[in-house]
């Protein structure tokens, strides 16, 4: 089984200076690298506490300077909002100086600020993402691009530098909705599940995401697909379930509710129970959470249930990161 961090840059209550976000991230950083980790997964937002991270491919590079086999995931390059040629040469580049370490993941995001702020409709944004995943594509792998699209149109363009990792770096998209899973799995593309919905219904999704595959004449087999989970570790069930909690109410207040989302996408396979309270969702269903005995536990669950062979893990807590180091890992590797 593996393991990745899908890194944020929260500036809660913003007490500390960016700096000190920043400092603490990398730091985390650099233990993960000598920690059996397979990836840190830098994650990308705009405009917002939440995240302070608009550019996930400048943290990258500081990363790449700083380990030695980790590798360097992004979660997710918000492609929609990107020129796609210079998407296609920032991720190249940082592949060359990491030397072929780069997990590109890509998706087109959902924060109503960012569609407004960036001039991009949402209406048009999963074509617009699609669009830049084929040109970044076929940028790296063309000797010299001619393309022809809806949004973007080039004439014998080299793109340089071109990956390391040949015939580029592995690829996954974000899929949360079963639209976009659907539309990824027909294309053959491997994916990046997200936190924010439940063990159950994330397990209902992997199944169809498989079954989608198969479909349309592409094997499961072989595939990595890490599957985002909120995690919350303590040395008492009492304490996990409190940082469960203060991590659900920030992440709910400061990102994901309607207020912010600029579509009314669904992101379930069946119908949810709007009366259910949202942070009691997230703490029951949405987050790993315990003393590490019971974390692992919960693991070994999901193993067998999902089945989970990727964990990629989003800590509520310092305290969460470390004992998932020290005491949960290890049980795994």
């Amino acid at each position: 089984m593996k393991f990745g961090v899908l890194q944020f840059f929260s500036w809660k209550n913003r007490r500390q200076t960016p700096t000190d976000v920043y400092r603490a991230s990398l730091d985390r950083i650099v233990k993960m690298d000598r920690s059996g980790y397979d990836a840190v997964w830098l994650a990308e937002h705009h405009f917002n506490d939440y995240s302070i991270c608009p550019s996930i491919h400048m943290i990258g590079a500081w990363v790449a300077a700083q380990t030695a086999t980790l590798r360097i995931g992004t979660g997710v390059s918000l492609a929609a909002f990107y020129h796609p040629l210079r998407l296609a040469e920032e991720v190249a580049l940082l592949d060359v100086i990491s030397g072929g370490r780069v997990n590109w993941g890509a998706g087109r995001g959902f924060d109503k600020k960012e569609f407004q702020t960036f001039g991009v409709p949402f209406d048009e944004s999963h074509a617009r993402f699609r669009e830049a995943v084929d040109i970044v594509l076929r940028a790296w792998s063309d000797d010299r691009l001619t393309y022809e699209g809806d949004f973007h149109a080039y004439d014998d363009v080299e793109v340089l530098p071109k990956p390391v990792q040949m015939p580029h770096p592995p690829v996954w998209l974000a899929a949360t909705s079963p639209g976009s899973i659907e539309s990824a799995a027909r294309d053959g593309f491997s994916i990046l599940m997200d936190p924010h919905t439940t063990h159950e219904e994330i397990s209902e999704k992997f199944a169809f995401y498989q079954e989608t595959l198969t479909q349309h004449g592409h094997s499961p087999a072989g595939r990595e697909t890490p599957v985002a989970r909120l995690l919350a570790v303590a040395a008492t069930d009492e304490e996990a379930t409190e940082i469960a909690r203060r991590g659900a109410g920030w992440t709910l207040g400061s990102y994901v509710n309607k207020d912010k989302s600029a579509g009314a996408q669904s992101i379930t396979l069946r119908d949810r129970d709007e009366t259910e309270d949202p942070i009691a969702r997230y703490v029951n269903g949405a987050v790993i959470k315990g003393c590490p005995e019971r974390v692992i536990d919960q693991i070994q669950e999901l193993q067998e249930t999902m089945p989970l062979t990727y964990l990629l893990a989003a800590p509520l807590s310092p305290g969460s990161f470390d004992l998932l180091t020290d005491k949960v890992m290890p049980k795994f590797l």
